[in-house]
C-alpha cells in the first residue's frame, strides 16, 4: 500500500487521531489476549463500508480495544454492542464516546466473547479479531440461533486463506469445507503487519462472512463428524482412511449404537454379535465408498456436494458420525 498524504491523515477533531497519541503514553498493550490494536485509519474505515451497515442495525463488535473501528461503526449503525475482555480497554472506550452522540449507541459488555452463552441480538458483526481464538469465534458466530447477517472479521492471514480454500488448494482442509458448507466467505483485504501498534509478527487479512439462508438441512455434528474422518488423512484415498483399524472400531460403535436405538424403537429386534457386527460394517463402508465412487479419491479434492452424497449414502446403511 502507498503511503498516504499526512495532511489527509491527520484528523486533528478525530477521536481516532486523538485516541492513538494517548494510549501510546497510557498503555502497555497486551499481546497474549491479542491487543494489536488498528491504527490505519483508512483500513479501518474499509472494514466498516464492507459491512454495509443499515441505519437500522445493531453491530456486534467483538474486541473494540481503544474503538478506532468502534467510533466509525456508530456512524452508520443504530447501536454497537461492544464485547471486551480488557477492563483497561473499555474504560478507555467509555471515555472516548463521553458527552459525544454516539454514548447512548454504545453499549460495552464485559467478558470473554467465547464464554457469554447469550448475547444482545444483532444484525452485523466485526472484530479485529483476537488471533488465537479465531476458528471458535467463526464457529460461535454460526451456530448463534440467530447469526449475524454478515460479519467482516480481520484474522491472520494464513487462517483466513484457509476459509476461503477451494478443493484442490494446498490450504483447503476439513475447517473451509466446514465453514463453506454453512456460509459464503470472500476474502476482502490484506493488511500488512505495519499498520497495528504493536506490529504483530504476522500478515493479516479480512474476510466477509454471510450466513446462508436457509441453512443445510443437516445435522452439524453428523457433518464434523464425517469430515474429521476424512481430513484427518486428506492425501489419502477415502478407501485407505475408512480401511484404518481404528476408524471401523468407532464405527462399528456407532453402527451398534444405531441398531440399539432401532431395536427399542422395533420393540426388541436382535442386535448381531460383534464378530459379525465387525464384518458387516466393514462390508457397509465398502458398499458406500463403490457405490458413490468415491473410494479412489482424496477429501483434499471434494467439494461440499460430494460430501453431502457421502454422508447420505452412509446414513442409507444405517452409519453415522456422531
Amino acid at each position: 500500500m502507498g503511503k498516504a498524504d499526512k495532511k489527509r491523515l491527520s484528523h486533528q477533531n478525530s477521536p481516532v487521531g486523538d485516541s492513538n497519541s494517548q494510549m501510546n503514553k497510557v498503555f502497555k498493550f497486551n499481546t497474549d489476549l491479542g491487543q494489536h490494536i488498528l491504527k490505519n485509519p483508512l483500513i479501518a474505515q474499509a472494514i466498516v463500508d464492507k459491512a454495509n451497515i443499515r441505519p437500522s442495525d445493531t453491530v456486534l463488535e467483538i474486541g473494540p480495544g481503544t474503538g478506532n473501528l468502534t467510533v466509525r461503526i456508530l456512524e452508520q449503525a443504530r447501536n454497537v454492542v461492544a464485547c471486551e475482555v480488557d477492563p483497561k480497554m473499555a474504560a478507555e472506550l467509555t471515555k472516548r464516546v463521553q458527552g459525544t452522540p454516539q454514548q447512548k449507541k454504545l453499549e460495552i459488555v464485559m467478558g470473554d466473547f467465547m464464554k457469554h452463552e447469550t448475547l444482545p441480538y444483532h444484525d452485523i458483526c466485526i472484530s479485529n479479531t483476537p488471533y488465537q481464538i479465531s476458528s471458535g469465534i467463526v464457529f460461535k458466530l454460526l451456530s448463534l440461533p440467530r447469526p449475524p447477517r454478515v460479519s467482516v472479521l480481520m484474522f491472520q492471514r494464513e487462517f483466513a486463506m484457509i476459509l476461503t480454500a477451494r478443493p484442490g488448494d494446498a490450504l483447503y482442509n476439513r475447517l473451509s469445507a466446514n465453514v463453506q458448507m454453512w456460509a459464503n466467505v470472500k476474502h476482502i483485504m490484506k493488511v500488512g503487519k505495519n499498520n497495528f501498534r504493536p506490529p504483530p509478527k504476522v500478515e493479516s487479512s479480512v474476510v466477509r462472512i454471510e450466513v446462508k439462508h436457509p441453512r443445510p438441512n443437516i445435522d452439524f455434528n453428523e457433518w464434523d463428524g464425517l469430515l474429521r474422518f476424512c481430513f484427518n488423512r486428506k492425501n489419502k484415498t477415502l478407501s485407505a482412511v475408512f480401511k484404518n483399524s481404528k476408524v471401523l472400531e468407532i464405527l462399528e460403535t456407532n453402527y451398534k449404537t444405531f441398531l440399539a436405538v432401532l431395536s427399542a424403537e422395533r420393540g426388541g429386534m436382535e442386535v448381531d454379535d460383534k464378530a459379525d457386527l465387525s464384518a458387516l460394517v466393514k462390508e457397509k463402508v465398502e458398499k458406500v465408498l463403490q457405490e458413490t465412487g468415491f473410494g479412489e479419491k482424496r477429501s483434499s479434492k471434494l467439494d461440499q456436494t460430494d460430501f453431502l452424497k457421502l454422508l447420505f449414502a452412509f446414513h442409507q446403511v444405517g452409519i453415522h458420525f456422531a
